[in-house]
């Protein structure tokens, strides 16, 4: 299997604040990786970087073995058309029907004919479970789990390479969470994308990923195959997936 993604020795700094320290990974075309992480470890700055959101200090992102971190705004564009996100709120805009939020990049930077792209936004409504009724109706009519499954059709609605997504099961009951992981796998699989996913939800983590990534305080200090994760002998894994409060993480000085 080939790599998709190289990061090395990545490094960021806002100002006089180191948020992350000589990060590297690398993921496989098609490989789910999870982050996971405490409140402050750098996990959305890191995904940041990678998508080319911001730029780092230094090091490297390569992705199809093309670095990436100083792209002209020409190529930085043909990047972007790569990717695919589900944020964690959903982000849904309240004032378009949800076809036109599923096709909204369709819509502006593809410029496709709006009869063609509500077509793409129904079909992808149907393959997160949603009929096409659904196509017409406003965010705020929508369960907060139907929002989701529209935000993860908006996700996938232009096929992209890579998906990233951040705290997808946020908010969710067990059922309707493990509903969204299932989709997440299926939708991925189908599209042949390679992910890469944020979240606390230790259910999900073990149900959607291949490999798993931990940072702290800005490093990785763990990165493994998921069916290593509880046999890691990393006292600070343990201590997170664990979710127990003795351990060499001290939350209360966070």
């Amino acid at each position: 299997m080939s790599a998709k993604i190289i990061i090395n020795n990545l490094k960021k700094n806002f100002g006089d604040k180191q948020v992350l320290q000589d990060v590297s990974l690398e993921i496989n075309h098609g490989e789910s990786l999870v982050i996971l992480g405490g409140s402050g470890s750098g996990k959305s700055v890191l995904i940041k970087l990678i998508s080319g959101l911001i730029e780092p200090t230094s090091g490297s992102v390569l992705i199809d073995q093309q670095e990436t971190t100083s792209l002209t705004q020409s190529k930085r564009d043909n990047l972007m058309a790569k990717f695919g996100f589900l944020f964690q709120g959903g982000a849904l805009f309240d004032s378009l029907p949800i076809w036109e939020n599923v096709a909204f990049r369709l819509l502006n930077q593809q410029k496709i004919s709006k009869k063609q792209a509500r077509e793409i936004a129904i079909e992808k409504l149907r393959m997160v479970g949603l009929s096409e009724k659904t196509a017409d109706l406003y965010p705020s009519e929508l369960s907060g789990g139907m929002q989701k499954r529209a935000s993860l059709a908006r996700a996938i609605a232009s096929n992209p390479e890579i998906i990233f997504f951040d705290e997808p099961t946020t908010g969710l009951d067990p059922i309707m969470a493990d509903v969204i992981n299932d989709l997440i796998i299926a939708n991925s699989k189908q599209l042949g994308a390679t992910t890469i996913t944020i979240t606390h939800d230790m259910v999900s983590a073990r149900k959607i990923a291949d490999k798993i990534a931990m940072l702290y305080e800005g490093r990785i200090i763990w990165c493994g195959n998921v069916k290593d994760m509880y046999s890691s002998g990393n006292s600070y894994l343990d201590q997170f997936i664990h979710g127990r409060s003795d351990g060499p993480i001290n939350f209360l000085q966070k």
